[in-house]
């Protein structure tokens, strides 16, 4: 690990003052994935900005019905709060299912949106990895890729985003609080992270000295049919190979309302509204959530070693709908 300073930022203002004056700075809050990076030497930075002295761990209503989830709270208050399992159970159960207990009481709710690839290639510096040197090489493809991309990939890159908070935060349509030089701003979440394209260097649209304060999810009535899938090679503290967040509103027999994310299998959460939209007004029922794999993973691509992912992800969605649905 490369030697480094370190400041504590006692404000959010301060926190942005500081970063804007050295481009190789980093935040840091529970550190669960940058320091690995750091001793990887993936991560290099000269300063460390610790941002644990300023007071973002709210949990309340926002004035339009939803819910604020303050950006340096944890993952495991989030995951336990009697707000967010009540009203959003499809995000309490998703951060239950990602790490272990020890990262969750680490971790914070920004910081997690901010995990970088699991990738092995990104992590071994004798390798070529455009995303960690650009315009080195991509070794994944044409290498070992079990656990790679299937959807959204580029030549340049098919490294898949590890994080299971931020599948639930796709399928609520969640939206992220910014602040940085040039002031507040809101990103929808469907724009936060990007896939690869010839610039996998880069994980999300913000800008280098942005702070996320906190995330908002817009109210909803998905809570009586929701499932989080995660099909992974061990059952505790492993990165999904495909997941699922699956959430309906029923009425009756048919769909009034369906959100559908997936993790495990692309640069970025995986959202289509297209297919979901034609299912609303239909019956619950295997041969639709079949019909919506389908389309979903009609673009799917693999690589080889992760082929598989293509119909494990079609059997999950149908598997994760029909539990939801509570289909026997």
């Amino acid at each position: 690990m490369n030697s480094f300073t370190y400041k504590r930022a006692g404000d959010v203002a301060e926190a942005v003052a500081e970063i804007s004056k050295n481009t190789n700075s980093k935040f840091i809050a529970g550190g669960t994935n940058l320091l690995d990076l750091m001793k990887e030497n993936v991560e290099r930075p000269d300063e460390l900005i610790d941002l644990n002295h300023i007071t973002l761990k709210e949990i309340e209503d926002t004035e339009d019905g939803g819910l604020r989830l303050g950006a340096l709270q944890t993952n495991a208050v989030t995951a336990w709060n009697e707000q967010v399992e009540t009203r959003y159970p499809l995000l309490s159960k998703a951060i239950l299912a990602g790490a272990s207990p020890q990262l969750r009481n680490m971790a914070t709710n920004g910081g997690n949106l901010f995990q970088r690839t699991r990738c092995y290639y990104f992590y071994d510096l004798a390798t070529p990895c455009n995303k960690r040197q650009p315009g080195s090489g991509c070794s994944a493809i044409g290498g070992y890729n079990r656990i790679h991309a299937i959807l959204g990939t580029s030549e340049a890159c098919i490294a898949t985003h590890p994080s299971d908070m931020c599948v639930a935060l796709a399928a609520l349509d969640a939206k992220v609080n910014v602040t940085g030089k040039n002031g507040d701003r809101v990103v929808d979440f469907a724009d936060f992270h990007r896939l690869p394209g010839d610039e996998p260097q880069f994980d999300n649209t913000l800008q280098p000295d942005d702070v996320v304060t906190s995330i908002d999810l817009p109210k909803n009535n998905l809570v009586k049919n929701v499932v989080y899938l995660k099909l992974r090679d061990r059952q505790s503290y492993a990165f999904a190979l495909v997941s699922v967040a699956a959430a309906l509103e029923m009425e009756g027999g048919a769909i009034k309302d369906i959100r559908l994310a997936l993790g495990g299998v692309a640069h970025k959460p995986w959202r289509d509204k297209d297919a979901e939209s034609e299912l609303i007004g239909k019956q619950a029922s295997a041969e639709n959530f079949k019909m919506l794999a389908e389309t979903v993973l009609k673009d799917a691509k693999g690589f080889g070693d992760n082929t598989f992912k293509i119909e494990l992800a079609k059997r999950a969605i149908v598997r994760a709908f029909t539990d939801a649905a509570k289909i026997v």
